[in-house]
């Protein structure tokens, strides 16, 4: 059975899943949602942003981009953040959890799959955090989703790990 990769949005084990070939429009919804996401994002920040124009002399100029220069490091932080990926992926062998860039990829967590465990927390109906752990060893993992988001991450993680499992054996 070919690699799988939990998203907010995988399906239950007996489901299509990308990569087996039926459904390979699943990753470009993925993609669109993704892409909107940051469009929308980026939209808000420059509402809520305000960038008035000064209006000083020329010898006066650069007190007032002093003046500017948080709002600025604000915005290009945000926008720096959206570009950030986390994947998890889970196969039979290990759960790997590497954070990307557009110019670097870094594994922050991996574990063999017969080990790993989910741990959902939960307050009242929502889920506020998810964890992958082993042996005392724990990492959140879907920290920038919604909480209805993070509960469907949780459950398509569960479900990946399980599937997994049960291909190995």
């Amino acid at each position: 059975m070919a690699d799988r990769a939990a998203t907010p949005h995988a399906q239950p084990p007996d489901a299509t899943t990308p990569g087996q070939g039926v459904d390979d429009h699943w990753f470009d919804l993925d993609r669109t949602i993704a892409f909107s996401d940051a469009v929308i994002a980026v939209a808000i920040t420059l509402l809520v942003v305000t960038l008035d124009v000064p209006n000083v002399s020329n010898q006066d100029l650069g007190n007032a981009l002093e003046d500017l220069e948080p709002t600025i490091i604000a915005f290009v932080a945000s926008f720096r953040a959206a570009k950030r990926v986390e994947r998890v992926l889970v196969t039979a062998r290990d759960v790997r959890v590497t954070h990307e860039t557009p110019t670097s990829s870094r594994v922050v967590w991996e574990s063999p799959t017969a080990f790993t465990r989910v741990a959902v927390e939960k307050d009242e109906e929502r889920t506020v955090g998810v964890n992958l752990m082993l042996s005392g060893r724990e990492i959140p993992v879907a920290i920038a989703l919604s909480p209805r988001e993070r509960g469907e991450f949780a459950e398509a993680l569960q479900n990946a790990i399980w599937e997994a499992r049960r291909e190995r054996s």
